[in-house]
């Protein structure tokens, strides 16, 4: 009876612990779900040129979900095969979900030439298993001439017709200039209004929206749907300067379409993999962001 009754009290232990582990992976997994922050990988540009393969296991240990690249070129990724930096991703409990890319405006000479970059380019994200890619720049002409700017508009059309057919979705990333008028017209407004919703989403960058003098809140009102991606920035890490109002502009996101966030952290008051932890706990620790 003895070795029966410690046999059932290990039994039980056991049992006991598979359940605790088992509820320690779901709340795990809620927190995860509850706040699914990205990590544009700018923020750590320069690690990634030195060591990869642990700058992604740290921001993989900080807590981030998904992340977002900035080094494809000629098919890789950061000099990796699509499969493989995905991978590389993945082993690091993250999703690889966006990535920046992109080309200037074709002229007549060079058309086909950049198409067929794109269409490389479309492939290399599909076998990567990426959903969106994402422009963050036009040509100086754009910002100056309403004619390129409507030229760029057509383009971005073209090329979201391509990610289409390949089950990727494409958007464009502003900068402050956006925010600059051309013969009375805002050029992020021109863009708006000249893309097609159904092949151009817009990443929203708050950070140079308010330093372009404009106001994201406004943005969704008056074009809801159009912003499926957020770059959360600040000067340095989130929330540093005081400057961002963030509560207000997560309080109005309803309208925006806002899908994902991405942190991205451009100029630093630590190490860099100090301040993306900063700007992810930032995030994490906001009882607005959901």
């Amino acid at each position: 009876m003895k070795k029966k009754t410690i046999l059932f009290k290990l039994f039980a232990l056991f049992c006991g612990s598979l359940l605790f582990i088992s509820l320690m992976n779901s709340c795990t997994e809620k927190k995860k779900d509850d706040k699914y922050i990205g990590l544009q990988l700018w923020s750590v540009r320069d690690h990634m040129k030195t060591d990869p393969d642990t700058t992604i296991a740290k921001v993989g240990d900080i807590g981030y979900g998904f992340i977002e690249a900035a080094g494809y070129n000629d098919g890789k990724f950061y000099g990796m095969e699509p499969a493989d930096f995905t991978a590389l991703v993945k082993e690091n409990g993250m999703d690889f979900l966006s990535s920046h890319a992109g080309q200037a405006l074709p002229d007549s000479g060079n058309r086909d030439n950049i198409m067929k970059w794109w269409d490389d380019c479309i492939a290399a994200h599909k076998a990567a298993g990426v959903k969106y890619i994402v422009q963050p720049f036009m040509g100086g002409d754009a910002y100056e001439n309403l004619d390129v700017l409507k030229n760029y508009c057509d383009y971005f059309n073209a090329v979201g017709e391509k990610c289409n057919e390949a089950g990727i979705r494409f958007g464009y990333h502003n900068h402050d200039k956006e925010f600059r008028q051309i013969d009375g017209q805002t050029i992020y407004d021109y863009m708006l209004q000249n893309t097609d919703p159904g092949k151009v989403m817009f990443q929203m960058d708050l950070y140079w929206v308010v330093e372009g003098g404009a106001d994201p809140v406004a943005y969704f009102d008056k074009y809801p749907g159009r912003f499926e991606m957020w770059h959360v920035k600040d000067k340095a890490e989130l929330g540093a300067s005081g400057k961002m109002d963030f509560k207000r502009i997560f309080d109005n996101k309803a309208e925006s379409g806002v899908k994902y966030y991405v942190v991205e952290v451009e100029e630093y008051n630590y190490d860099p993999i100090e301040s993306v932890k900063k700007s992810f706990d930032f995030l994490e620790n906001a009882d607005y962001v959901k």
